[in-house]
């Protein structure tokens, strides 16, 4: 009997983790699989932010895909998406390259949402993926190394939009990079700005009250300046205008205000609601039997009304369930209805501090940052076991330490 095939579409979280769950339930030669991504490399999506900032290695940050996937069982292939004939059951790639499936998971990932914002999209750094945020560090260091020359304060004003989840681990990891850079590059730090504008009345919308007071003292004690209930109405290359008016100079906004599905999907045939493919309680695309959809893309409702967050965890854990659902799919068994089970949320704020709920406990400052290590090793362990979570925790070293002047010049 012919090999069924599946493709896999996207190497972020649920399209490696469903690689990994197939390639220990597939028996050999029972399926072709083939996973397809952009780049070689897998990124950690929690850990942008510290790439952004510089307090990272590339290699913390990013894994190489062929060597995660274990066996011979899954076959990679870099390559970027064109579109999809779902009629025909074949995936186009922008070479020209075609793919027939008989089982297709559509795993690509979140869109930045700008909201229509005047000159967001042009001159605001996004915290999209691996190079969006390493164009935010090179940029810093570009601006710290030009202050040098000019003495243009808003080069030195570093503002971040957004002060949800990302938004606050971006202001964390900030508040540490940016003193050891003035010290790198000899610039007082009091010259220095770090701003955090956010639409709602105050930080972490969503979390415990403990959460929010605790991040906002901390972030105030540490020198940010913190703007809640506030708009931007309009970005430009060398400014960032408030809803009241006010006109901030700054060469460097990071946009963490919100995500959307990605566009990709919405240019094709599908069930599109609120950006996002709708799916089933097997994680099928409603109205499909071989399209599976999962993670940031796919809206899975968990009521009536509400759907599940576009995050890492989602994501993690419908990987798991769907990797069995496809396994049972081409062995004509009965699939299993999707259970997400909420284990807690823990923001970081920089190294040594954090806020979260895990398991119904509160917890914050060193305590939360450890927890939140946890959090990261269980997924590296999911990933590789435990060989790849010492080779990923042994990489201390950060990039700002080795910033030289005569280097960036």
């Amino acid at each position: 009997m012919e090999k069924k095939k599946i493709i896999i579409l996207g190497g972020g979280y649920g399209g490696v983790v469903t690689s990994r769950k197939l390639e220990k339930l597939l028996h050999e030669n029972e399926a072709e699989v083939t996973l397809i991504n952009k780049h070689e490399y897998h990124y950690i999506a929690t850990q942008l932010h510290k790439t952004g900032s510089g307090t990272a290695t590339d290699d913390k940050v990013t894994l190489h895909i062929p060597e995660l996937l274990k066996t011979n069982k899954i076959n990679f292939k870099k390559g970027t998406v064109s579109t999809v004939d779902f009629e025909e059951q074949l995936v186009k790639l922008e070479n020209g390259e075609t793919f027939n499936y008989d089982y297709l998971l559509l795993s690509l990932g979140f869109d930045v949402n700008t909201f229509g914002i005047p000159g967001i999209e042009e001159n605001a750094f996004k915290i999209r993926s691996f190079r969006s945020t390493k164009a935010i560090y090179h940029h810093i260091l570009h601006q710290f190394e030009a202050f040098k020359t000019d003495q243009d304060r808003s080069r030195l004003t570093f503002a971040v939009a957004g002060a949800g989840f990302t938004g606050i681990e971006m202001i964390g990891e900030l508040v540490e990079a940016i003193p050891q850079l003035c010290k790198t590059y000899e610039i007082p730090v009091e010259k220095t700005r770090i701003i955090n504008i956010e639409a709602s009345n105050s930080v972490l919308p969503g979390f415990e009250q403990k959460a929010v007071e605790f991040t906002t003292d901390y972030v105030r004690k540490h020198g940010v300046e913190l703007m809640t209930a506030t708009k931007i109405a309009e970005c430009t290359a060398s400014s960032i205008t408030l809803d009241d008016g006010t006109t901030i100079p700054t060469r460097t906004l990071i946009w963490s205000g919100g995500v959307r599905g990605n566009r990709l999907l919405e240019n094709l045939p599908l069930p599109i609601e609120r950006s996002r493919v709708k799916v089933d309680k097997y994680l099928r695309v409603e109205g499909m039997e071989n399209v599976f959809c999962i993670g940031d893309s796919a809206l899975f409702m968990k009521n009536e009304h509400e759907s599940l967050p576009p995050t890492a965890q989602v994501a993690i854990q419908q990987a798991e369930r769907c990797g069995p659902n496809l396994v049972a799919a081409i062995r004509g068994e009965s699939l299993k209805e999707f259970q997400y089970d909420h284990k807690g949320t823990v923001a970081s704020i920089g190294a040594t501090a954090a806020v979260g709920k895990v398991y119904g406990l509160k917890i914050s400052g060193l305590f939360a940052a450890l927890m939140k290590q946890v959090i990261e090793a269980r997924y590296l362990f999911v990933l590789g076991g435990p060989s790849l979570v010492v080779k990923q925790f042994a990489k201390i070293q950060k990039p700002y330490l080795q910033v030289s002047i005569n280097k960036q010049k």
